[in-house]
């Protein structure tokens, strides 16, 4: 039994272990806004998306001697912590001796389920009751603004009762789901409701974390963070929760399945329900991948109505994105597009964070990739090199542009081998979407093509303010010649 817990507890995400004597304060009992509130001031602030570890619990202490502590200083309010019990420990031992370990794996990984809907309507209900009504109420947010973060998401509340509802009228005397496929693969579909929530949650992120540069913001969510029923979650952690359950719902699936017979009438179903989640999932995932890619459309801004291409408009996914340093050290934030790559500088403007175009953006049908080996150039700039001797550079690689209307080309930076790397697969992936080619191998570079020597090579023409007209190779003088330059002026004076 101790491993069937290990086991179905990598599935949990939102559990937590507890002892059986450990009293839960229920949310309904809290009478007011006040009462939700932690007196601790000394909690440690947590970023959006940092890690929660779990905290360790003490021995309980004899009543003396919480009283004489007590009687000192008023700690913080334990935390909040959920039952996580198991299916067989609801069970008597005469009861558990009558069903096979298969068998109660099987019922431990609905009973996953079933708690899992438990909690998620829990936790919804707490978003909406703790943090979203009473920053309306306490105008420290407007509707507009918390209707943007929140959407829809008390909506859901009764698609997961229903569920609940079903497993429950699915339940026989004993306590198990004698068959669970059918249940699942008529309730899925209403997960397309989520559709719109999770693409939304990009812009939504970014509006919170703009308002949290509020102070009255800022100091109402580290209070709900120190209070019990937060479990130490912020509020992002809270709204996300839809998105990891629904990306869970495949694992549950799975180890349903995996401990149940071959002969069992759920195996069909069971199969069909994870195709249908799969799917599910995966629209979702487009669909957040158009979001994400119009956000960061909309945050370009362009020096010259020029360098905004009719393509940026067409472009319906964002491959990745970065901050990369060019030649000469400085940092540009990197967009890869599907149909454009473009670099820019990021830059404030009316306490709004935009990304300034920096020169013409790169259409991929012109793009020229090279994986630069380490060592092979240096960094630092070429007048600056003249002085010194420059630092041999590792994880570069170069991008430039065939058509001879762009003429540049950009030796870029990244910090280690495994980021570069990403970068090189995601640009070949694109070369080859628009090639309608099979990705280039990872050991093969793209080289750049030859272009006519009107233009500038690699390494100078990516330091160089764009010309119209037609392009000149820049004049670049050796340590030599520049010294003898100076000295004759020297000399002149």
């Amino acid at each position: 039994m101790y491993c069937n817990r290990v086991e179905l507890k990598t599935f949990s995400f939102l559990d937590s272990q507890e002892p059986n004597n450990k009293r839960v304060r229920s949310l309904a009992k809290v009478s007011s806004l006040v009462n939700l509130i932690s007196p601790s001031k000394n909690g440690a602030v947590r970023r959006f998306g940092q890690t929660i570890q779990s905290v360790s619990l003490r021995g309980d202490k004899s009543p003396g001697m919480s009283l004489k502590a007590s009687s000192k200083a008023t700690g913080p309010t334990p935390t909040k912590r959920r039952n996580s019990t198991l299916w067989s420990e609801t069970l008597d031992v005469h009861q558990k001796s009558t069903f096979s370990t298969k068998e109660i794996k099987r019922q431990e990984a609905i009973y996953e389920l079933y708690r899992g809907e438990q909690d998620l309507i829990e936790d919804l209900q707490l978003a909406r009751k703790a943090y979203h009504d009473p920053m309306l109420k306490l105008s420290i947010m407007t509707e507009e603004e918390l209707t943007h973060i929140f959407g829809d998401l008390d909506a859901y509340i009764p698609l997961h009762e229903d569920l609940l509802v079903k497993l429950t009228e699915g339940t026989c005397p004993d306590g198990t789901v004698a068959q669970i496929g059918q249940i699942v693969t008529d309730w899925l579909p209403g997960l397309n409701a989520y559709k719109n929530y999770c693409s939304n949650q990009f812009a939504a992120k970014a509006l919170l974390d703009q308002k949290k540069q509020d102070k009255r913001v800022q100091d109402f969510l580290q209070r709900c963070l120190e209070s019990p029923f937060s479990r130490k979650l912020d509020l992002w952690s809270f709204l996300d929760i839809p998105r990891s359950r629904l990306v869970k719902y495949p694992l549950l699936l799975r180890e349903i399945l995996r401990h149940t017979p071959p002969d069992h009438p759920d195996v069909f179903s069971l199969e069909k329900a994870i195709a249908i989640i799969q799917e599910i999932l995966s629209e979702i995932n487009v669909r957040k991948g158009e979001s994400e890619c119009k956000y960061y459309i909309d945050k370009l801004e362009y020096l010259d109505e020029k360098q905004r291409d009719p393509l940026i408009d067409s472009c319906k996914t964002l491959l990745c994105h970065g901050e990369l340093r060019n030649k000469s050290g400085s940092r540009l934030h990197v967009f890869l597009f599907s149909k454009l790559l473009v670099l820019t500088r990021q830059v404030t403007r009316n306490d709004r964070s935009c990304f300034q175009v920096y020169r013409q953006p790169i259409p991929v049908r012109d793009l020229a990739l090279e994986d630069l080996q380490d060592g092979e150039i240096r960094m630092g700039g070429s007048f600056r090199g003249a002085f010194t001797t420059g630092e041999k550079a590792k994880n570069v690689f170069r991008v430039s542009s065939v058509n001879p209307a762009h003429g540049q080309s950009h030796t870029l930076h990244v910090n280690d081998v495994y980021h570069k790397q990403q970068w090189l697969n995601c640009l070949r992936t694109a070369l080859a979407q628009h090639q309608g080619a099979p990705p280039v191998p990872q050991g093969e570079a793209i080289r750049s093509k030859r272009r006519s020597s009107t233009f500038s090579n690699a390494e100078t023409d990516e330091n160089c303010a764009p010309v119209s007209g037609p392009k000149l190779r820049p004049q670049t003088l050796s340590k030599t010649r520049l010294d003898q330059k100076l000295q004759g002026s020297l000399k002149g004076k």
